[in-house]
């Protein structure tokens, strides 16, 4: 079976953690708790015939305490980007992320999911149209999701997983 590198970026509080644990587990908790370094989580799972396993690797929150470095991400096949939409400030950590992905020696190749977390307070959102747009012009897909609800969860990681098997980025990121 074939193990992926998948990692979960974006700001601190963004629900990275909650995503994982909801399509990893089924649970929602609404106990905040920060990561530290990475947390590593696996999914099994089958896309077009293909079984592969995700290797899920949540990320610290990039904030003023702790930077994602180019070598957190060696190896990755693929990212799920988050962004609280509640939250102007990780938009703009998510496009830093982004090209800091892009820029990568194979970052071209890598498949970006944006997530466009905490879709149940989407009354409370904050995204205006302008970002919506520059979001859907990396020509990467763009989710909109809650961990609370399971809204859109499943739907991050398989589109993801369909964009590995569809690039035919099949062996890259390979853990074995």
């Amino acid at each position: 079976m074939i193990q992926k590198k998948i990692c979960m970026l974006g700001s601190f509080s963004v629900g990275k953690t909650s995503l994982v644990k909801q399509y990893v587990e089924s649970v929602f908790s609404d106990k905040y708790h920060t990561t530290l370094g990475v947390k590593v989580d696996k999914k099994q799972l089958t896309v077009q015939g293909q079984a592969m396993t995700l290797m899920l690797w949540d990320i610290a929150g990039d904030d003023d305490f702790f930077k994602v470095r180019p070598t957190h991400l060696r190896g990755m096949a693929g990212t799920i980007i988050v962004i609280d939409g509640t939250r102007r400030y990780t938009f703009d950590v998510a496009m830093s992320l982004y090209k800091m992905v892009k820029a990568l020696p194979d970052g071209h190749n890598i498949p970006v999911v944006f997530a466009l977390n905490k879709a149940d307070m989407k009354s409370q959102w904050v995204l205006s149209e302008e970002m919506l747009l520059v979001l859907k012009e990396t020509g990467s897909a763009v989710i909109e999701s809650s961990a609370k609800d399971d809204l859109g969860v499943d739907e991050l990681f398989s589109t993801l997983a369909g964009k590995l098997v569809l690039t035919g980025n099949i062996s890259k990121g390979a853990i074995g």
